[in-house]
Order: structure tokens, then C-alpha cells, then sequence
């Protein structure tokens, strides 16, 4: 594997690449909110969820999530709260707008392991996106009984204005309406997730925009994405490259930048955070 640490000549490479591209592919990561400011420790886990750090111990946002609480009233204080501040809120930083600024002009489609949604916030058409794993902003059944998701906003909203002692009202908690069952996230943890009507619409669009663009000069070009989950991202942009001689890799990743030496020169591995790397692209 090769890792590239001259920033300046591949920001300039990965300008010119997209500048030539017919069409873009981008695959985004947990890295790319990181850099937008979605961090789930540190100075915004304290502001949004001290008390539940002194009354349960835990120190960071996810591992609040797989907190045993002993209700389901907890359970829900601390989703909702969750789901508010990384779903309905946006990120600090205008990393996603300035990705969307660089390719709006293009034939583009998007595939994340994300569920933050920040991307359609940011202008991206919802017909080009495919979310792979899930959204914190759909509710499913827990069992599940049904192949159906659900918006949660209102609800949510409501759980977050409502709760106190870090529990919510009894009747706020969110129940399947078919079968009764508490509800839960529609996010991919176990083979009980929920790939709805929606999901399978998204996967269709993706394919064939690849298939559409498969041996076109095309950029895939990858962000944030690191080795949790490298089969849905990773691994088929590197066998779409190799397979296609008029491809670019590009992966801008702090950290885990490298490309196989393979198609070490159609790549371009960016070792360097990614809003940096955005905004001396856009210069």
C-alpha cells in the first residue's frame, strides 16, 4: 500500500481531476462529519449530554448508545437528545457545502456509510444519494415486523422538549403501528434492520449510475472512509479503478490515505484533514 504526503501537488492532481471527470463518484465516511465538526467526545459530547455522563459514567456519544438503561424512558431521552443534535442540527463547519460547491456542476453520485443525513441538508439531490446503513431520522420496528421506516422529527422533538431527570413521558415512547412493539433506529447493527422501499430505490440508482460510468474517465473519490466497513466503499473503488484504465482513485483520509500499487498512478492519497483539502481545492 502507498501513502502520498505531498499536500499541495495532489490537492492540485485531485483539482484537475475533478475537473476532467465525466462523472464522480463519492464515498464519505465517519471521517468527513469529523472534519465537518460531528464529533462524539470531547468539549460537544459535555454540552449536550453532561448529566448523562455523572449519572451513568460513560464519556462519549456512542457509547451512550449501547448504555443497558434500565427503561425504555431513559432509553429514549438519551436517543432523542441524540438524534436532535446529530440528525436535526447541522455541523459546524461548511464541509459538506463546500464538497457540494465542487461537484453541483457534475454528473455526480454519493454513497456513505453515514446516517447523519448532512449531505441532502447540504443542497446534494436526494436521487443521487444512497445511504447504506441507515438514517438516525427513521424510526423501524424492533422485531422487526414490517419492512416500513417512519420520519421521527416531531417525535423527537417533542421526547426532547418533554423529558426531565433524563427520562421522557410514558406515552412519548415510540411504538410499531402494527404490531405494538417499542420501536427502534432504522440503522444497520444486526440482521433486523429495516432496508425499506426507499433503501432499495437508492441502491438501484447508485448501480447504475456505476455500471452507467464503469469505463468512463471517472473519479472515485473517498473521504473519511476507514477499515470498519471497507467492503461497501473501499474495497469495490479500488477494483473499479483497477478494472478501468481511465479511472482516478482519490482518498483524502487523516490518517489511512494509501491506494495498492496497483493503480498507484491513477491515485490520488491525501493524508491531510479533509476541510483543508476541500478549500485549497476550491482556491
Amino acid at each position: 500500500m502507498i501513502s502520498t504526503q505531498d499536500f499541495s501537488a495532489q490537492t492540485t492532481r485531485l483539482k484537475e481531476a475533478l475537473a476532467c471527470a465525466d462523472a464522480v463518484v463519492i464515498g464519505a465516511g465517519a471521517g468527513l462529519s469529523t472534519a465537518a465538526g460531528f464529533s462524539y467526545s470531547g468539549e460537544r459530547f459535555e454540552r449536550y449530554f453532561r448529566d448523562f455522563e455523572e449519572k451513568y459514567g460513560f464519556h462519549d456519544m456512542y457509547s451512550g448508545g449501547f448504555y443497558p438503561y434500565k427503561t425504555l424512558e431513559e432509553h429514549w431521552a438519551y436517543w432523542s437528545r441524540y438524534i436532535l443534535v446529530n440528525r436535526y442540527t447541522d455541523p459546524p463547519k461548511p464541509v459538506y457545502q463546500n464538497l457540494f460547491a465542487l461537484v453541483k456542476g457534475k454528473n455526480y453520485f454519493v454513497i456513505t456509510t453515514n446516517v447523519d443525513h448532512c449531505f441532502q441538508k447540504a443542497g446534494f439531490d436526494k436521487k443521487r444519494l444512497f445511504y447504506t446503513q441507515g438514517d438516525y431520522g427513521l424510526f423501524q420496528c424492533s422485531v422487526p415486523c414490517h419492512d416500513k421506516t417512519y420520519d421521527n422529527e416531531e417525535l423527537v422533538r417533542r421526547m426532547v422538549a418533554e423529558q426531565r431527570d433524563m427520562r421522557i413521558p410514558t406515552e412519548l415512547i415510540p411504538r410499531c403501528p402494527v404490531c405494538g412493539k417499542p420501536m427502534t433506529m432504522n440503522l444497520r447493527s444486526d440482521d433486523r434492520f429495516v432496508q425499506d422501499e426507499d433503501w432499495y430505490a437508492a441502491c438501484e440508482r447508485y448501480e447504475r449510475f456505476v455500471n452507467a460510468h464503469k469505463n468512463e474517465n471517472t473519479l472515485y473519490l473517498e473521504l473519511g472512509v476507514g477499515y470498519n466497513t471497507p467492503s461497501i466503499i473501499k474495497y469495490p473503488f479500488l477494483r473499479l479503478t483497477a478494472q478501468n484504465e481511465r479511472a482516478v482513485y482519490a482518498c483524502v483520509n487523516l490518517g489511512e490515505a494509501v491506494c495498492p500499487e496497483r493503480i498507484e498512478r491513477r491515485s490520488i492519497c491525501i493524508n491531510a484533514d479533509i476541510a483543508t483539502v476541500l478549500s485549497a481545492v476550491a482556491e
